[in-house]
């Protein structure tokens, strides 16, 4: 897992918890890194799921809840450091449908080492899209947040409706309906 998504992570940790609850949870897990990350650097995804289940433990607050925010600060550092790829859109429905082919094609010339989730587009009309989300990692409430991230970058809303197509979470079918 790439670098970036462990020093955003930390980060949003910092500024929701404090930098208490970074070393808390870095403290309480057995890190190969030693929580020592870079952007650029490459992690074991083992390292991120201590990290969610200790933040989870000493928060109270369920794994699922805490990737649907990550991925709403995550959205926020895309749009930050990659405006010229979003504003290839016009319009939230074209965005979602073009992960696999496009957005995913452009993180591998920046990160060719990225192992990313595949997203299969079964159907799409004009406002909603049928896709099904593949990875071993079941980070799919990860991608559910910035799905609805998306939408209110496009200033729309959208009915999302996940349906579990393996009970582990690995392989998930998103129902997008543009409101």
């Amino acid at each position: 897992m790439k670098g970036i998504v462990f020093t955003e992570f930390l980060e949003l940790v910092e500024d929701k918890f404090g930098l208490e609850m970074v070393d808390k949870i870095i403290t309480e897990s057995n890190l190969e890194s030693e929580g020592a990350y870079t952007t650029v650097g490459t992690y074991k995804f083992s390292e991120m799921l201590q990290l969610l289940e200790h933040l989870s433990t000493n928060t109270g607050i369920a794994i699922d809840d805490m990737l649907l925010v990550y991925a709403e600060h995550f959205f926020s550092v895309l749009e930050d450091n990659y405006p010229g790829l979003l504003a290839t859109y016009k319009d939230p429905i074209e965005m979602l449908s073009s992960i696999e082919d496009h957005i995913h094609v452009e993180v591998r010339k920046i990160y060719p080492d990225a192992e990313l989730p595949t997203f299969e587009v079964i159907k799409k009309t004009r406002t909603s899209l049928t896709m099904i989300y593949k990875s071993s990692r079941a980070m799919h409430h990860f991608g559910l947040g910035l799905m609805n991230k998306t939408f209110e970058y496009f200033n729309s809303t959208a009915t999302i409706v996940l349906e579990k197509l393996k009970e582990d979470g690995t392989e998930v079918k998103f129902l997008i309906n543009k409101n």
